[in-house]
């Protein structure tokens, strides 16, 4: 983990000097233009090559995102309106794209990865798809470029990446006809990412050494100085997962804020190392610059959040699975999005920004978008989180890779990805797409109520993890309200789309119910109230606005709400007249709809709902909760989960379970289950599975009044997971003799994953009181089975030593037939390979008497699924050291430079629990500090390599 000293102080800068310049002639003068090169072959191996630290088992996720469990109803249920243009932007092999835009009065400038194209307002391309070396940037370079528009000056700002950053200022306002300033900075690292300032140019830069942030002289490089000033500083006190990437405020418009007091905000998560809660962090940047040495970077100001979870897969780039089980591609974790962005009011300050989190609390993660609106009364004053959301795609899809900012009046725009989730249906009609989704300025706080917006569907996957890195929204300076969103998606090709569209409304007079709030689904009557809630899209104030009712296409009412409602402003209003809805099983139809009079846009009049009424008697079984896979399954309990569905409470009714469509088993639920709740049931029958193989289980409830079949049973796989076993019959000497040592090798050749081991000894011996019996695995792991009980009985008889048995070996009598718990503990095997020589060790400790072992038997079982098909790396070996406080050092030695391995961490169910990715830094091989204070206390895989070799071996967290 990478965390700053001197948390609490402000500091001075860390770097001051000048920036060389170049000049370079417009791009009209240049003639023929080389195109744009691709970078194919594989993902580009910038710094967000290198996955995330995060700490094992740290902040675990227990429960959905707070604003998803707790929506407002008026979340996306305002029609947005279609984007008034879109068109592709470039095409590009580059793995990923990194799309970006700036609009300006005439023009609009996309870069992405390795180049770049001028359009004008319409769209029509001005120029191909330029590459920026050396057309702008004639030093060279690789990728990552970045633009501004910068409204107050009316100049354009581009950024590249290559032997540092290079900064390209325009002459003037006309980038195809404009000359450029060309300004090399050879310290900047990797993601630069450029934000305006009214007395800088901010950028940041992704780097564990000095210099996080750089301040950039504005008013210098608008003049084309040679001499323009360059101040690094360092973030105190900020904490990352590895990949530094805050972001500047960037000024949206041309009202500038007064010199000084640049922020930068970061995420600081609870799942890293050295963050204790959720929160934000904000630093102040002050640039002096006649006396550059005055300038002081703020000490961090934290800002307590809602929680979120903003790690997905422990930290690795592969997360969102793609449909058809495409490749799961990059959620972009613990990343502030392009572009952070600020706007003065009359009344405050406003910044907006965003970052991904994980919504779902279930296995199956769920992208969503958290955002946030902070405020400050005045130019430097403290800021305030003033609202804070997470907006999630409809019908389960992921949302992420977003990028938001306000227009004139306040209302945000924001633009994101979309593609299917785990449950959403027909995944392959919802590949990687670009939305848009947005929110009025009055509307309630933390909710997105814009209705999610197609922009421009994708029709393949993303080949390969790597996706975006960023994109970005801005707005039209011609109205300052138009936003203008670039995206990456797939059509026909790996391309940049751009969407136009716009939240501020159009017409003066445009009303429309945006949702019906009551009825709801349950136990409805005859005399049901209908409360709507009624938005004013227009820009003129509307009073007595016309509203009408009607039930399954019957009109049931015609009534006046006598307002005022402000343009972008909603009122709930209640209907006079009422609904009967006393028909058990029935779903109504209701509409609601404004008749204002002149009303310039008819298609947001209306809203639907359906409503049903929910059956009285109604119970299912909605899961079936035991028995699980294992191993050595028997006769074992079966466990049910009741759910009533209805609006009465259901007690003294059957339920059933069968097994691969056998007889069922019918038994009496005594107890009550309440309306809309749930209980648990054990059968007192139990299941016979003691058979190794797949049983298909089915429960249903049987209540004779039930009104609704389809959901009264459920069905679960159990797997008796197989077990090997092998018998070896030695007939070899126990002693006689102190100290002489008896070892019989059984040799397994099935390949697999340990997770349970069970010895079974038959032995005469006429004192064995004399006798230690250890297992020893093939990786050298010893389990000592028994330590010299039972005194001077004789005979170890079908003695089986398992971890399951109730009674330990200590509490028995020779000649021990049965089952015990041996001295130490067979789990200490789980996570090893099956594969080798394990050796039965007996060990004589006395003279005199003596035996023989007759046989023994290993039973090992395992999950064929975790097993172990490595290439191993040549010529060495993994080696893992218990460092205590469950640390431990991880270390692969070899000269040998295979580029990068990953190192992964696993639990024995298989879950990838971390993810990161080591180089041979010194050439004495490859090195990681694992840190599991926080996983729970178990077995666990930990493996180095790539997609052709590898070593894994386990580690024990007590």
């Amino acid at each position: 983990m990478a965390i700053e000293a001197q948390e609490n102080e402000p500091t001075g800068p860390s770097h001051i000097g000048t920036m060389t310049m170049q000049y370079v002639p417009s791009i009209a003068s240049q003639g023929e233009l080389l195109p744009s090169r691709e970078k194919v072959g594989g993902q580009i191996e910038d710094g967000r090559a290198f996955p995330h630290k995060v700490l094992v088992g740290k902040d675990p996720q227990i429960e959905d995102d707070y604003f998803v469990r707790n929506a407002h109803q008026l979340t996306q249920s305002i029609p947005g309106r279609e984007p008034d243009l879109v068109f592709d932007a470039y095409s590009s092999a580059s793995q990923p794209t990194d799309p970006d835009l700036a609009v300006g009065p005439n023009h609009v400038v996309v870069t992405f990865n390795t180049g770049f194209r001028i359009f004008d307002k319409e769209g029509n391309p001005l120029t191909g798809q330029i590459a920026p070396n050396p057309t702008i940037f004639p030093n060279g370079g690789c990728c990552d470029l970045t633009v501004s528009y910068d409204s107050a000056a009316d100049r354009w700002v581009i950024s590249f990446l290559g032997g540092g950053a290079q900064i390209a200022v325009s002459d003037g306002p006309d980038p195809v006809n404009d000359g450029w300033f060309n300004y090399n900075i050879p310290q900047i690292n990797d993601y630069q990412k450029l934000s305006v300032w009214s007395d800088g140019y901010y950028m940041t830069d992704n780097t564990g050494s000095n210099n996080k942030v750089w301040a950039l002289e504005r008013d210098a490089m608008l003049n084309g100085d040679a001499n323009a000033q360059i101040i690094g500083f360092n973030l105190p006190g900020i904490v990352t997962s590895g990949f530094y990437s805050p972001q500047a405020l960037n000024v949206t418009n041309d009202d500038m804020p007064s010199a000084g007091n640049a922020t930068f905000v970061y995420l600081q998560d609870d799942a890293w190392a050295g963050v204790s809660e959720d929160h934000l962090k904000l630093w102040s940047l002050t640039v002096d610059w006649v006396t550059p040495g005055n300038s002081v970077m703020s000490a961090p100001v934290e800002l307590t959040t809602t929680p979120f979870i903003s790690v997905f897969d422990g930290g690795s780039f592969s997360n969102l699975t793609q449909p058809n089980n495409g490749v799961p591609i990059d959620a972009l974790q613990a990343t502030i999005m392009n572009q952070a962005q600020f706007r003065k009011f009359g009344s405050h300050n406003s910044a907006v920004f965003n970052f991904v989190v994980d919504t779902d609390a279930t296995a199956g993660e769920l992208a969503g978008v958290r955002w946030f609106e902070l405020r400050q009364d005045a130019d430097g004053d403290p800021w305030i989180i003033h609202q804070e959301g997470t907006h999630i795609s409809t019908d389960g899809k992921h949302a992420w890779h977003a990028s938001l900012m306000m227009d004139a009046s306040g209302n945000i725009g924001m633009g994101y990805s979309g593609m299917a989730g785990p449950t959403t249906p027909n995944p392959t009609d919802f590949r990687v797409s670009s939305y848009y989704t947005g929110r009025f300025a009055n509307d309630p706080l933390g909710t997105m109520t814009i209705s999610e917006e197609l922009i421009a569907a994708g029709n393949a996957n993303i080949p390969g993890l790597r996706y975006g890195d960023y994109n970005k929204i801005d707005i039209d300076p011609d109205d300052d309200k138009t936003f203008w969103f670039i995206n990456e998606y797939v059509n026909s090709g790996r391309k940049g789309v751009v969407g136009r569209f716009k939240i501020a409304p159009d017409f003066n007079d445009d009303m429309g119910v945006v949702v019906i709030n009551t009825p709801n689904d349950g136990a409805l009557t005859n005399n049901e109230e209908v409360e709507i809630s009624v938005f004013n899209f227009g820009l003129d104030t509307q009073t007595n606005i016309p509203v009408s009712l009607t039930l399954d296409g019957n009109l049931i009412a015609n009534e006046v709400i006598p307002g005022p409602i402000e343009s972008s402003n909603s009122v709930n209003y209640t209907f006079t007249a009422t609904l009967d809805l006393s028909n058990e099983g029935q779903t109504y139809e209701i509409v609601a709809s404004t008749n204002l009079s002149g009303d310039e846009d008819s298609s947001n009049d209306s809203t639907t709902k359906n409503v049903t009424h929910i059956f009285a008697n109604d119970i299912g079984v909605s899961d079936i909760t035991s028995p699980e896979n294992g191993e050595g399954l028997g006769n074992e309990s079966v466990t049910i989960v009741i759910e009533n569905f209805g609006t009465a409470n259901a007690s003294n009714f059957d339920v059933s379970y069968s097994i691969n469509g056998g007889t069922p088993v019918v038994e009496t639920v005594n107890s009550t289950v309440n309306a809309g709740s749930t209980i648990n049931y054990t059968f007192n029958e139990l299941a016979d599975i003691s058979t190794p193989g797949t049983y298909e289980f089915e429960s249903a409830t049987l209540l004779g009044s039930d009104s609704d079949n389809s959901n009264d049973s459920t069905t679960k796989t159990v797997v008796n997971l197989s077990c090997s076993s092998e018998t070896v019959s030695p007939n070899t000497p126990i002693g006689p003799g102190a100290g002489a040592v008896n070892t019989s090798v059984i040799t397994f050749t099935d390949d697999f994953i340990v997770n349970d081991v069970n010895v079974t000894i038959n032995a005469t011996h006429s004192w064995v009181g004399d006798l230690d019996i250890k297992l020893v695995g093939p990786d050298n792991t010893e389990v000592v089975l028994f330590d010299r009980h039972g005194g001077s009985g004789d005979n170890l008889t079908n003695t089986t030593f398992d971890d399951e048995a109730a009674t330990p070996i200590a509490s028995g009598t020779p000649p021990y037939s049965g089952t015990f718990r041996p001295d130490g503990s067979l789990a200490d095997f789980s996570g090893i390979n099956s594969a080798g020589d394990w050796s039965l060790v007996i060990t004589d400790n006395a003279g005199g008497d003596g035996g023989t072992l007759l046989d023994w038997t290993l039973q090992l079982c395992g999950d064929p699924n975790l097993s172990i098909g490595d290439n191993n790396i040549d010529d060495t070996e993994l080696l893992i050291i218990n460092k205590g406080d469950k640390l431990f050092d991880v270390l692969l030695p070899t000269s040998i430079d295979y580029d990068r391995l990953n190192i992964t961490v696993h639990n024995m169910l298989g879950q990838k629990l971390f993810s990161n990715v080591l180089k041979n830094e010194d050439g004495t091989g490859y090195k990681y500090e694992l840190d599991m204070s926080y996983a729970a206390t178990g077995v666990y895989l930990v493996r180095i390599g790539n997609k052709e070799i590898g070593s894994v071996k386990r580690i024990i967290v007590k």
